[in-house]
């Protein structure tokens, strides 16, 4: 068996979207407890092992088209450098350990949740995007759930009024998000042998919905008075602010002048956007405290 390097192995794990998950589980948890506190560590800690594990066996399953796409193809598993095998026994361990953690630390809740997204992401969303283009409206639930596990590692109910706002707000979000993939890369999805949307819809009517989508975020985010307690005018002026200058940058990206050489650009903005909500989020919670 080949040894595994510790670059391979973060190439495996995926470790910057392990790092956004974990983050925003953190959020869930900071908006109940609006404090930072020693149960952090075991939360962000699990829930980043189970990130990697979950992101470990995706590439164990997805290595035939992997190898296909210039993004993907210097991936260890896609490009041989690590076995198969030595990719499932690692996931398989990532998984357990995260499992464990948030179980000992935080009770079933949030252990099920994590299983639930396991088998969302890696049994559901995998195999049905190999079907249809529109599998990213069910999968984006896979980035709604990591803001509920820490939400319930602190207590919470599953279904308040204030968690399901923000995990439906990380549910539509991440649509436009996984759509700009598929302007720049569809081509590479296509050769490996995925459907996309942009077999059915041109590039540019692509870039409206992507727009259409993404007034939908922006519109939902500004009812937060709705759905989260003790909302100043101030506070709201910001969230206002923010949205106003994401959707108005966005708009320029996508349809000024050399629009398609900023796909980058708007692919960086709307994570962008999403970071300084959730912030804005935590700050707010925190200030209640």
């Amino acid at each position: 068996m080949k040894p595994v390097t510790f670059s391979s192995l973060l190439a495996l794990v995926k470790y910057k979207v392990s790092l956004a998950v974990t983050f925003t589980a953190i959020t869930g948890y900071l908006v109940y407890t609006g404090v930072f506190d020693i149960l952090i560590v075991p939360l962000a800690l699990g829930v980043f092992i189970l990130a990697c594990g979950s992101s470990a066996l995706n590439e164990v399953q997805e290595r035939k088209y992997d190898s296909k796409m210039e993004r993907t193809r210097h991936r260890p598993v896609a490009s041989g450098k690590m076995p198969p095998v030595t990719g499932l026994l690692i996931s398989v361990s990532f998984i357990f350990i995260g499992i464990l953690i948030l179980f000992i630390s935080f009770g079933p809740v949030p252990a099920l949740l994590g299983l639930f997204n396991i088998g969302w992401y890696n049994l559901l969303y995998t195999n049905l995007k190999k079907i249809t283009p529109y599998a990213v409206v069910p999968g984006s639930l896979v980035g709604a759930v990591p803001v509920l596990i820490g939400w319930t590692a602190a207590g919470g109910f599953m279904f308040s009024s204030t968690i399901v706002f923000i995990a439906f707000f990380l549910f539509i979000w991440q649509i436009p998000h996984f759509w700009l993939l598929m302007l720049k890369y569809g081509d590479e999805y296509e050769n490996a042998g995925f459907p996309t949307i942009n077999q059915s819809i041109s590039s540019e009517s692509l870039k409206k919905i992507i727009f259409i989508w993404v007034m939908a975020t922006s519109a939902f985010s500004i009812t937060i008075p709705l759905f989260i307690r003790n909302i100043s005018l101030s506070f709201f002026l910001l969230i206002f602010a923010l949205n106003l200058l994401f959707v108005l940058l966005f708009a320029r990206l996508s349809f000024g002048q050399a629009a398609g050489m900023n796909l980058k650009k708007s692919f960086i903005s709307i994570n962008v956007y999403m970071i300084l909500f959730m912030i804005l989020l935590i700050l707010h919670h925190l200030s209640l405290s």
